[in-house]
């Protein structure tokens, strides 16, 4: 038999050592490792260590609906520094989760990195090369001419560098080693093996292990339960047990945000494509339908969370399922995206890949589309979806923002023209704007750089922004308006909500009129 490797959350949490790096893969409450999480900050309420911890976040760790993640150990003298693609977020009801209030109270240092970056950073500090040298990112505040990916004052050390490589511009990582892994599965075996039968994605599981165990780190994997040595198929072991330290059973794990478990998520079963729910009328279905026209049948397209998560259900209702195939940074592709907190799973997928793979498929431009939504756009073309300290409850940092749009041939971004406030209805196929949202989302200059505008010029990436009330596309100039919704007031409406002169096209055209009633487009995609 061989030695045990189960010990109780109390026992992994006392195995972490003041000063500590510690990386953890999740995403929101995805594959959150939370029990663990959990215990590490009881055992610094009660004990005050582990102390000034360093931790690495490829994707974030916890969701606000009861999987606390970082929250867990968003307490001052515990935590020093943490480095995250992203962070929890929550509706604006919600109170801002406590990392975000320290970060904004400047209590401790924390950087926002692209997750797919970071997930590469891991894998080559477990090979021991010495970083990632990449384009990804270059003229958006990850860029050390920008913020360098610093999220407040106190955070000062630079750890992003411009260099000259072979003649070109580069930007330089370094590679990530840390101290302690904690990872989380579905099962263990007796010899550590785990398997993620009922996960709804790897995320990158086997890289951060790696990453620890290659540099004399531990790693500390939570499960659902624990079964007989050699009892899982070897095909079916995504971590293998040599690299396994120690294993914390916490029987009661959700699969994902607000979800014991579906079977359909994890891939086990497929369910009957008319069980998926069509998106409700209203303003954000009309976005998601205009979006929608924009695809190409036979399309690989990266789905965004906010409304492009609508897309396909569009497509769905429009009896154009399998049109396209849907790739999603968790590692999902093909099947039916999931909606709100539950997005990074996707019911009956085609395959789960790790996303460090994903992430790499998607800085080399390999698929045909994106759509993802945005908070702040300018006039120069660049896009903010990173950070509002204005709304930090409802901002979640970079994501996989950066890796997926540095090389996408087309970006089609989503959302309402203006917010806060605005009362805007559909009505007799007409949009009807009764009262005008206080903030304008078409600024002057961005908060943060996600998108460079003048990057993309360069590059020749096609870009189109497309609003309730009309649809935009980024030229050599700036923004022009190429369509506009019935009954919306050019001036008023859309010229005048915006803090600096839009361009309009000659041919100005209005929007379909088919996207502003209830009814069935008869949607069909061109070749």
């Amino acid at each position: 038999m061989p030695h045990s490797k189960i010990i109780t959350a109390v026992a992994a949490a006392s195995l972490i050592s003041d000063g500590a790096t510690v990386a953890v893969n999740s995403s929101s409450g995805l594959n959150c490792p939370d029990a663990l999480l959990q215990a590490i900050g009881e055992r610094f309420a009660a004990t005050g260590s582990p102390r000034n911890l360093t931790t690495i976040h490829p994707i974030a760790a916890g969701d606000m609906y009861g999987v606390k993640g970082i929250d867990h150990i968003a307490q001052p003298g515990l935590l020093a520094r943490v480095i995250a693609g992203s962070y929890p977020s929550g509706p604006s009801s919600m109170e801002s989760p406590r990392i975000w209030q320290m970060i904004d109270n400047d209590e401790i240092e924390a950087y926002n990195l692209p997750s797919g970056l970071i997930f590469h950073q891991l894998r080559e500090g477990a090979a021991k090369r010495p970083g990632v040298l990449t384009q990804v990112g270059l003229n958006t505040f990850v860029d050390p001419r920008r913020q360098g990916g610093r999220m407040n004052r106190r955070t000062t050390e630079e750890i992003v560098q411009v260099v000259d490589f072979d003649g070109q511009e580069w930007l330089y990582l370094r590679s990530m080693r840390p101290d302690v892994a904690l990872i989380r599965a579905t099962s263990a075996d007796e010899r550590g093996n785990l398997s993620f039968e009922q996960e709804g994605a790897f995320l990158g599981a086997y890289d951060v292990a790696l990453a620890a165990h290659n540099n004399g780190g531990i790693v500390i994997a939570q499960v659902k339960r624990l079964v007989a040595a050699d009892s899982i198929p070897a095909q079916s072991v995504r971590v293998p047990g040599i690299l396994v330290d120690h294993i914390v059973l916490a029987p009661e794990q959700r699969q994902t945000t607000q979800t014991d478990y579906d079977p359909a998520i994890s891939g086990e079963i497929r369910v009957p494509a008319e069980g998926f729910e069509s998106a409700e009328w209203g303003l954000e279905k009309v976005i998601a339908r205009r979006a929608a026209m924009e695809l190409r049948d036979g399309e690989a397209v990266n789905l965004g969370f906010g409304i492009s998560a609508l897309v396909p259900r569009i497509l769905h209702e429009e009896g154009l399922d399998g049109a396209v195939t849907w790739v999603i940074e968790q590692g999902a592709v093909g099947g039916m995206p999931l909606l709100g907190f539950q997005f990074g799973c996707a019911a009956n997928a085609q395959a789960i890949i790790p996303s460090p793979d994903q992430f790499s498929y998607f800085q080399g431009g390999g698929f045909d589309r994106s759509f993802l939504s945005f908070m702040e756009i300018d006039r120069e073309g660049n896009v903010n979806v990173s950070r509002l300290r204005a709304r930090p409850h409802v901002t979640a940092g970079v994501g996989g923002f950066i890796d997926i749009t540095a090389h996408a041939k087309r970006i089609v971004l989503s959302g309402t023209f203006t917010t806060a406030g605005s009362r805007i209805d559909i009505r007799d196929g007409k949009v009807c704007i009764d009262k005008e949202g206080k903030v304008h989302k078409f600024v002057n200059e961005v908060e943060h750089v996600t998108f460079s505008g003048r990057r993309a010029r360069q590059t020749g990436q096609e870009v189109v922004v497309v609003t309730e009330r009309c649809v935009l596309r980024l030229e050599q100039d700036g923004w022009c308006v190429t369509e506009i919704a019935p009954g919306v007031d050019l001036q008023r409406d859309v010229l005048a909500q915006c803090d600096f002169p839009l361009a309009v096209a000659d041919d100005l055209r209005e929007m379909d009129a088919r996207l502003f009633v209830p009814e069935l487009m008869g949607l069909s995609l061109t070749t």
